[in-house]
């Protein structure tokens, strides 16, 4: 009985000392993963908006359940920035960051998460793909791929991505529309 005593009391200082040690390694790592995520986000942002003079994650808007981040040039709105996302992938979620420009056409767009197959079925987060979005907006296109009548090209073999992707994005599109006069933008995406 008293060995067990023993035992119960040396592994109990040993979780104790665990939990300890775990909990200083968080304290010390949460500031630095916290500001690697935010460059992350700033740099997807960048990719989709014309040159800001601000910072759109401190002039970020809540709408609607999504984060709207607010591009100005000189004091003006010039782009908005989203994420849209997407269950509909061949292996589930994809995520992707749309830039916008005040009247809704899409300046850019840039996959930033998906667990797609490497090769044929991840060619849709390939700059020469995502550049077809660009200058599209709600009225101008058909928001599907052309195997389903729209205006967007699908991949040869891994059409399941492209639809998720393509759907995912007009879905952001018409969230932006509904949102963008509680962002301060006169004229959203139609």
């Amino acid at each position: 009985m008293k060995d067990i005593s023993r035992m119960v009391l040396v592994l109990a200082t040993v979780c104790l000392a665990a939990a300890l040690g775990l909990s200083k390694i968080y304290d010390m790592t949460k500031a630095p993963i916290a500001e690697a995520m935010r460059q992350e986000k700033l740099s997807a942002i960048k990719a989709v908006l014309p040159a800001y003079d601000n910072q759109p994650d401190v002039d970020a808007v809540d709408s609607g359940g999504a984060t709207y981040y607010i591009g100005m040039n000189e004091g003006t709105v010039n782009g908005v920035a989203f994420e849209v996302s997407s269950m509909q992938g061949y292996a589930g979620l994809i995520t992707a960051m749309v830039g916008v420009t005040p009247a809704g056409d899409v300046t850019g767009v840039r996959v930033l998460s998906h667990a797609e197959t490497p090769g044929l079925g991840a060619k849709f987060t390939g700059e020469e793909y995502l550049s077809m979005f660009k200058g599209k907006n709600l009225s101008a296109a058909k928001w599907a791929v052309k195997k389903d009548g729209g205006d967007f090209d699908q991949i040869t073999g891994a059409t399941i991505s492209p639809r998720a992707l393509v759907g995912a994005v007009k879905a952001g599109l018409e969230g932006f529309s509904r949102a963008a006069s509680s962002l301060g933008i006169v004229k959203g995406g139609e």
